[in-house]
């Protein structure tokens, strides 16, 4: 009797133990404990320069309709509170791609130049490489933008491309790579792995919002660059789905960005311009690759999630539809590059049938920096500690399961000049730009602090109102600068 009311005693503790520390783990933490859910196929298409009100889905007020993705939407969840990593593109690649803020490395402002060395450090995680270690193949096929290392002469010019090109998405953790790096950037020609597809011997000629000058392939063509792509991520769906082996694919597509150039079968089909229609075909793809995904027989089983990497531009035709009475950035202020929240709320939508609801919508804010962690949950991978310092496991948010806190402490957002703000709950704080591209944050009188709930279109200032606010954020923005990350440590 003695030894059975000590083993019970024994039990309450153990117990109580355990409760306490659930209690102590934020909710990350405890979604990070759950078995992995499967090993299902994803696809992941990101828009470059989709703006939140470009899909008709996210802007009842729109000039014209994304079937496609409202449809992609109507059969899964549609996150309205997503965020890019940065304003701008190479920044934004690269948090997808690694789980960490693109600020935190040599690029603190801007997008990468043309043939500039790879972002991405030869020895970091990144998710494709993840996901290779779990019995994946993984493949990029659209606009790379994160630099590759090209064999330049010692006296300048353009590279030989006769030469393989090193450092690029196969040495990243791809094991294909099909796409054209920057449609606005020599060299103007397919990518496939690490060779130009055929010479770029032809030079082009720089012509505002057409692409800087330099090396092209003879004959090529603007609006054939999207129809390729599509073609050949529909071809690499149908190959791997025939292996019934788990596959990753990532199509960072090139439109609606400029060179505004659709398909001839796109041109005129919106009535509004050329980036309406640009858009249009944007769309079409979306559409193109769930059918394939469809016809492949592998819907039941693929994580289908569509984004962009940042807001709409105004200099490439979004000027154009702001006079005809469309806002690229729905209800938000700013477009691409700024800090505000039109620059880096984006569409996302993902579809996973018996997995997400249809028709679901969460307003949790996430950021796509959290692709990493939410993919390791999902194969049921532990990241090391030195892999997506700021990336966060948000597939509770995916799936419509409710928290009693934000799975995220706070979000950082970037513009393209380099200038950070950091969201938490309601607030979002933006500080200034000092020397050397460096925010101020010992002077909280030159802050900017934003109510979002009650003004989402950042017109009015409460920092003066809410001092306790803008202390408390200031010190977690420094904080995440000094450590390095905004996820927490992560156990070994």
């Amino acid at each position: 009797m003695l030894l059975h009311v000590r083993y019970l005693k024994v039990c309450q503790l153990l117990i109580f133990a355990s409760c306490r520390c659930v209690a102590m783990m934020g909710v990350e933490d405890v979604l990070s404990a759950a078995e992995p859910v499967s090993r299902p196929n994803i696809v992941l298409i990101l828009a470059d320069d989709m703006g939140h009100g470009h899909v008709s889905r996210l802007n009842p007020q729109a000039k014209f309709q994304t079937p496609h993705i409202d449809r992609l939407a109507s059969q899964g969840v549609t996150l309205t509170d997503a965020h890019s990593g940065s304003a701008v593109c190479s920044p934004t690649r690269y948090g997808l791609l690694t789980g960490r803020y693109a600020w935190r490395t040599k690029l603190v402002s801007g997008v990468l130049k043309p043939y500039d060395p790879p972002l991405i450090e030869a020895n970091r995680l990144t998710l494709p490489a993840l996901l290779k270690q779990h019995g994946y193949h993984t493949a990029c096929v659209g606009k790379w933008h994160l630099g590759w290392d090209w064999q330049l002469p010692q006296n300048g010019g353009e590279p030989d491309f006769r030469q393989p090109i090193a450092g690029g998405p196969t040495t990243r953790g791809f094991d294909h790579y099909f796409g054209t790096d920057v449609p606005n950037y020599p060299p103007y020609c397919y990518i496939e792995n690490d060779r130009t597809l055929g010479l770029p011997t032809a030079h082009k000629e720089q012509v505002r919002l057409e692409g800087r000058a330099g090396a092209m392939l003879p004959g090529w063509k603007f609006d054939a660059i999207l129809p390729g792509l599509v073609e050949r991520g529909e071809r690499y769906i149908a190959s791997r789905a025939a292996t019934r082996e788990p596959f990753f694919l990532y199509m960072p597509l090139t439109s609606p960005h400029e060179p505004i150039n659709p398909s001839a079968e796109f041109r005129g089909k919106s009535g509004l311009g050329a980036l309406a229609d640009f858009i249009l075909e944007t769309d079409a793809v979306v559409g193109r690759i769930a059918a394939a995904i469809e016809r492949a027989g592998i819907a039941d089983n693929t994580l289908f999630i569509f984004t962009a990497d940042n807001g709409s531009s105004t200099y490439a035709g979004g000027d154009e539809l702001i006079r005809l009475g469309h806002a690229p950035s729905a209800k938000f202020r700013g477009f691409k590059a700024s800090i505000y929240e039109g620059g880096h709320r984006v569409p996302f939508m993902a579809r996973w049938p018996g997995q997400i609801a249809a028709g679901s919508t969460s307003t949790e804010t996430i950021c796509l920096t959290d692709m990493l962690a939410t993919m390791a949950q999902v194969v049921g991978a532990k990241l090391p500690d030195d892999a997506g310092e700021d990336s966060y496991n948000v597939l509770g948010a995916l799936r419509g399961e409710s928290h009693s806190m934000p799975i995220r402490e706070a979000t950082v957002h970037q513009s393209a000049a380099g200038q950070l703000a950091i969201r938490q709950g309601r607030w979002k704080l933006i500080v200034p730009l000092g020397p050397e591209r460096k925010p101020i944050l010992d002077d909280p009188t030159q802050a900017t602090l934003y109510d979002l709930e009650a003004d989402p279109v950042e017109q009015h200032d409460r920092a003066a109102a809410e001092p306790e606010v803008v202390a408390r954020l200031t010190k977690l923005l420094d904080q995440y600068r000094r450590t390095g990350r905004s996820h927490p440590p992560r156990e070994g």
